[in-house]
């Protein structure tokens, strides 16, 4: 039923995979709202008591957003997109049950965001994550809050302003990644976690989870107001638009 992700039950483990590998598994409207329905499923069927979600191929976890989908957008677009992305974080923090992100590779943008949404990120030596929306002239608001929550200010302004990759090392270090393990052994190592999780009491795991999610939910509403209001004043000047487009214009050139 789903073009862009994939879905599996390993035992007692839902797996999530996205599944555009040929664009880094980008995400576009259509795989976001697969994902919501993805996380649903998994949270009402009740022989999954943990999640995994992971990026198909060897390369990227995720990329992020598909700069094709953004660069057409208008204002009031942008506010359709804020409202997309809220549907999809509110359903990943609203989970009763344990979410493993499985880094294949690299983890930027919002993919980065997403996987800061999970409780356990599992990596390897190759893995590279952060924010690098800047580059291609999109202003970042709801990334800015989940970082500051897990890194706070000083390295929130460092990723964002200046749009860099951390490696594995220093996402580990900083405590971004959990466990960095070989690059064959991530997927295995991270349902070994996972099984790990489901076995825990259900209702205790319920409740952390809820007062986890209770302690950041004012940041989290204020992010996304704030993106409305910047994201609409980003677009209206024309120049998210024009970045995205020499953006990819230089990304094609270089694979020319």
């Amino acid at each position: 039923m789903f073009k862009f992700i994939l879905t599996e039950v390993r035992g007692p483990v839902g797996i999530i995979t996205l599944n555009r590998p040929e664009i880094l598994n980008a995400w576009n409207g259509a795989m976001r709202d697969e994902l919501v329905v993805a996380f649903e499923q998994f949270e009402n069927q009740d022989g999954v008591r943990a999640i995994i979600l992971t990026g198909a191929g060897d390369r990227a976890f995720g990329a992020g957003q598909d700069l094709n989908e953004t660069k057409t957008f208008d204002a009031d677009r942008a506010e359709e997109w804020v409202a997309e992305w809220e549907r999809l974080y509110h359903r990943m923090r609203t989970l009763s049950k344990p979410l493993v992100i499985a880094l294949n590779g690299v983890a930027a943008g919002s993919a980065f965001q997403v996987a800061l949404l999970g409780d356990f990120r599992i990596g390897h030596a190759g893995v590279r994550m952060g924010q690098p929306e800047i580059n291609s002239g999109i202003a970042s608001t709801t990334g800015p809050w989940i970082m500051k929550e897990m890194i706070g200010l000083a390295r929130t302004m460092d990723l964002t302003l200046s749009g860099r990759l951390m490696d594995a090392e220093e996402s580990h270090r900083i405590g971004l990644i959990n466990r960095i393990v070989p690059q064959d052994r991530v997927m295995a190592e991270s349902l070994a976690l996972a099984e790990e999780l489901a076995a825990k009491p259900p209702v205790a795991m319920r409740l952390d989870k809820q007062r986890f999610r209770e302690m950041t939910e004012a940041g989290f509403r204020d992010a996304l107001a704030a993106g409305v209001r910047i994201q609409r004043e980003a677009y209206a000047s024309g120049e998210p638009a024009r970045m995205m487009e020499e953006f990819l214009a230089k990304r094609a050139a270089k694979r020319a």
